[in-house]
């Protein structure tokens, strides 16, 4: 097996924690993180051993007056490694695609992107096999990424007729002070919203409509789930086929586990890095079927559940593991998830 040297460009939310997660695995490791502010950020990850690099010479100053060590600038990260993991905030991610094919360096971007950035969009359970030594990839969004890890497994195992689900959305992350809705719920006037086309990006043939709100809470994103299958099925047989999913964490209301922020806690209990919850979690209880259709709800941890699809991104577009399962096994084990 090979072994992966990787940038970050962009360590922030997702960014720092893709480099916890990548410096946890045993063929990979962060040569380098870009940033562009001399921040608590730039400042912790050269406490936990990274190389901090800026986008551009002129911003070393700034960053040599807050008594910051600059080992040098992007471009000059770009000549040590194979692939950078693009984390910079949405829309900026794609001024720098012409950087990366110039160095010819392979590049993974975030779910802020558009799909046709990179012209492929990834799931490790849906499309692993695809992203082998691809040059360009895309790691759907968080969203995105928890609809695809609910709907593939009923899509192998019964087939999907239609696919339904309202998406409650945190209005910001928890260190965003600055972000809102501070006391509204504003609705997406978007209709259909546009996270059911991302899931189409990675399985085309699902017949899939979102509706989104955004509500006042940092935690977690809520998704209410209506979805029609083509073969008959009884709620049991769903919550059995769930946990034997490798990034699906069964909770329950009846243990108190009755909402997002009693999620958070579970998180915490289980020693997880940031106290993040990578997997989607379900509510096993709200498994039930009406009138022939499947209801749940799960709850998505808009932070982190994304890190661990870039560790398998990386792995497959470099070469360094051809078995979709073994990698995302690899994955969870190195990060604690499934624990």
């Amino acid at each position: 097996m090979g072994y992966a040297k990787i940038a970050v460009n962009g360590y922030g939310t997702v960014g720092r924690r893709v480099g916890t997660a990548v410096n946890a695995q045993y063929d990979m490791e962060i040569v380098g993180v870009v940033k562009t502010r001399p921040t608590f950020e730039a400042m912790t990850a050269i406490d936990k051993g990274f190389d901090l690099y800026v986008p551009d010479s002129d911003m070393i100053g700034a960053f040599e007056k807050a008594g910051i060590e600059v080992a040098g600038t992007l471009d000059d990260l770009l000549d040590k490694v194979e692939i950078v993991v693009d984390c910079t905030p949405n829309k900026v991610g794609a001024s720098y695609k012409s950087l990366y094919v110039e160095k010819g360096v392979k590049a993974i971007w975030q779910g802020g992107e558009a799909h046709e950035l990179a012209e492929f969009s990834f799931n490790a359970e849906a499309n692993y096999d695809d992203a082998i030594d691809r040059n360009l990839a895309r790691v759907v969004s968080c969203n995105t990424t928890g609809l695809t890890r609910a709907l593939y497994p009923l899509e192998q195992e019964y087939g999907v007729e239609k696919a339904r689900a309202t998406l409650i959305r945190r209005a910001a992350d928890p260190g965003q002070s600055n972000k809102g809705p501070i006391n509204a719920i504003v609705p997406a006037l978007e209709m259909p919203s546009h996270h059911g086309p991302d899931v189409n990006t990675i399985m085309p043939n699902i017949e899939i409509a979102t509706t989104a709100v955004k509500v006042p809470s940092t935690l977690m994103h809520l998704h209410g789930l209506t979805v029609a299958l083509k073969n008959d099925f009884e709620p049991e047989d769903i919550v059995d086929l769930y946990e034997g999913r490798p990034r699906i964490y069964l909770v329950s209301g009846g243990d108190g586990v009755s909402d997002t922020a009693k999620i958070m806690e579970l998180s915490k209990e289980l020693g997880r890095s940031r106290n993040d919850m990578f997997e989607n979690a379900i509510w096993k209880d709200s498994i039930s079927k009406y009138q022939g259709e499947l209801y749940l709800f799960q709850a998505i941890h808009q932070e982190s559940d994304i890190v661990p699809e870039n560790v398998d991104a990386i792995r497959a577009m470099c070469g360094l593991e051809s078995d979709g399962a073994k990698s995302i096994a690899m994955t969870n084990k190195k990060m604690g998830i499934g624990k």
